[in-house]
């Protein structure tokens, strides 16, 4: 044993304590809990030695799983005044009830504080509407029965180009062209199962501008679907020049046969019903918070689901599209928009070309001072698509995205992930371990919370994901209740007016 020579000041202990036999060595150092505090709550603790390890700008989003810091995160924060993603875009994955759309329920919230509007362009469960109404937001509802969307009502695009002038009245008016062109490409896409062909996109173009220049809108309101049919029957000079008809009628019917048979179905009733094809029920107002609910759509009526969520894309991007013409002429002030585009592997699915014209919105958002958030469950929904074409532009959202937030994933996913977003084998690790059934209560009969409930990893690039707890407050809980159905059905069966499980109001059920 080493002797301490005389004056030598005693050994002291190590990082981890005094280190020797029986001397209370930790092998493990708990890391300390960290606070988030005002200058003036913590006066006497300002400036810190050393800053927090995790981003502090923006929403708050949770707290971090290693260190227990605050997070701070939402693309517009972390595009436009952290400088941290070049991209103001969020990917959100995973599975079923992990509390994907709480965590974007969460950003719109916090960006609705900052003066961003949200804008949920399509809510299937409903996820969103609550939340939209109790900040004042405006709920469009469509369906069956419940509400119509006009596609061919340009909006609030001739009211904005009345106050507009020169170059920015014409852009205003063929932005509006060009949407209601595309929705109605859509339209065509999602009853064939396939895009029209270049010709008759060039007849629905043609015909759409004569429809403008013919149609009274200030007398018969907004045109519809029936108006376009009535021009394409009509075959006006213009139309059957885009037709190439060569001066024969039969030649004419007979290259607009199909297309007039798809607007048949668009406008009497078919597959898609008539929700596109009448005025509009509730128009979409563009200085709010907004909403489409499209939960009354069943989820076996896929192909219409996937027609709306389209048309509400283009109503909502047409509405941002006036808002900032507006805004550049100094008519209005500057506006930025939170769009969140849930389901997204519903309308990828509807048939080919429709990965083609989200891949455009998907571009375009920086350019429209926009946020936006889309949400799917899994890699999977992405590349199922028939052509390995539209499988590489679908994997290109998740690629260009500002950031990524992942919950829970089974392993099978990480190879269809990694080659998208670089992931180490330990976040790989956690990701799959969040997606764990939870374990059953023989206590009290009931499951445990899933262990990856609220828990996500947030991947920026290739830098190190930040792992986070999404905890809810108290009126968040009230607003993110996506199970409500099940609560009203539980407080049914306690009610004495109500016969209870097994029994009928005759008497008890005999097999």
């Amino acid at each position: 044993m080493k002797r301490q020579r005389p004056g030598q000041p005693a050994p002291g202990p190590g990082p981890r304590g005094w280190s020797g036999w029986g001397r209370g060595a930790s092998t493990y150092v708990q890391a300390p809990d960290e606070w988030r505090a005002t200058t003036v709550q913590a006066c006497g603790l300002w400036p810190f030695a050393a800053g927090a390890g995790t981003p502090m700008t923006g929403v708050p989003l949770g707290r971090n799983l290693l260190s227990g810091a605050t997070l701070c995160c939402d693309p517009i924060s972390w595009f436009q005044r952290a400088n941290l993603i070049s991209n103001p875009s969020a990917f959100v994955l995973g599975k079923p009830g992990l509390g994907k759309s709480t965590v974007v329920r969460r950003m719109a919230l916090g960006l609705a504080g900052y003066g961003v509007l949200p804008m949920v362009l399509g809510d299937l469960k409903p996820d969103y509407v609550d939340l939209v109404e109790s900040i004042g937001g405006q709920v469009i509802r469509l369906g069956r029965g419940r509400g119509h969307l006009n596609v061919l009502d340009p909006g609030e695009a001739t009211a904005a180009a009345a106050r507009l002038t020169g170059d920015a009245r014409a852009q205003v008016l063929a932005d509006a062209h060009g949407r209601r062109h595309a929705i109605v490409s859509a339209l065509v896409t999602v009853m064939r199962g396939a895009p029209p062909t270049d010709r008759e996109e060039t007849v629905l173009d043609r015909a759409l501008k004569v429809l403008d220049d013919t149609h009274d809108a200030a007398r018969r309101g907004a045109p519809t679907l029936h108006h376009l049919l009535e021009v394409l029957r009509a075959a006006p000079e213009d139309v059957r020049a885009a037709a190439l008809d060569r001066g024969d009628r039969s030649r004419y019917d007979e290259v607009t046969e199909d297309l007039e048979a798809t607007l048949i179905g668009l406008t009497g009733g078919g597959r898609l019903g008539r929700i596109f094809a009448e005025p509009t029920t509730t128009p979409m107002l563009r200085d709010r918070p907004v909403v489409f609910d499209v939960s009354s759509i069943d989820d076996a009526q896929s192909d219409l689901q996937a027609a709306v969520l389209l048309a509400c894309w283009s109503a909502g991007f047409g509405a941002i599209s006036v808002a900032h013409a507006l805004a550049d002429a100094g008519l209005e002030p500057r506006r930025h928009h939170f769009v969140v585009l849930d389901e997204l592997w519903r309308a990828l699915r509807a048939g080919r070309g429709m990965v083609d014209r989200v891949d455009a919105l998907t571009r375009l958002n920086r350019q429209r001072g926009v946020g936006m958030a889309m949400v799917s469950h899994t890699m999977s929904d992405l590349l199922a698509l028939p052509t390995e074409e539209d499988r590489m532009k679908a994997r290109g959202f998740v690629e260009r995205s500002g950031m990524v937030i992942c919950g829970g994933l089974p392993a099978a996913e990480m190879p269809m992930l990694t080659s998208a977003v670089p992931m180490t084998r330990a976040e790989q690790d956690l990701l799959v371990g969040w997606q764990d059934p939870p374990a059953w209560n023989p206590g009290t009969g009931t499951e445990a919370e899933p262990p990856g409930r609220g828990r996500f990893l947030v991947k920026v690039g290739g830098r190190p994901g930040i792992p986070v707890h999404v905890a809810l407050t108290g009126v968040e809980r009230q607003l993110n209740d996506t199970n409500k159905l099940w609560h009203e059905l539980s407080r049914s069966a306690d009610d004495p007016a109500f016969p209870s499980t097994g029994s009928t109001a005759d008497g008890p059920v005999r097999g």
